[in-house]
């Protein structure tokens, strides 16, 4: 996974995400939260990462008919404060 240089501290937690989702087969919010407790669904199939003990967030669009997931937003936790991650 490539990150911009401005957040080069969360580039092992997100390889770390990454890794852990990369081969998931998650079919619903439940079992997402058996890997990821700290994950929060906020609408629109948006699901809220806390990256890095929460210093970042990920907002991620997942379709889970067909195990599908898009990265919409990685940021700080103050950045992700100014976005609408159920619009993102």
């Amino acid at each position: 996974m490539i990150l911009a240089p401005r957040h080069a501290d969360s580039i092992d937690a997100l390889n770390k995400w990454y890794a852990e989702t990369k081969n998931a087969d998650w079919g619903n919010f439940t079992e997402i939260k058996k890997t990821f407790n700290s994950v929060d669904a906020v609408g629109n199939d948006r699901y809220v990462f806390n990256i890095k003990g929460n210093k970042y967030r990920l907002v991620v669009l997942i379709f889970f008919d067909v195990r599908t997931m898009y990265i919409r937003f990685i940021g700080t936790h103050k950045e992700y404060d100014k976005i609408d991650c159920a619009t993102v």
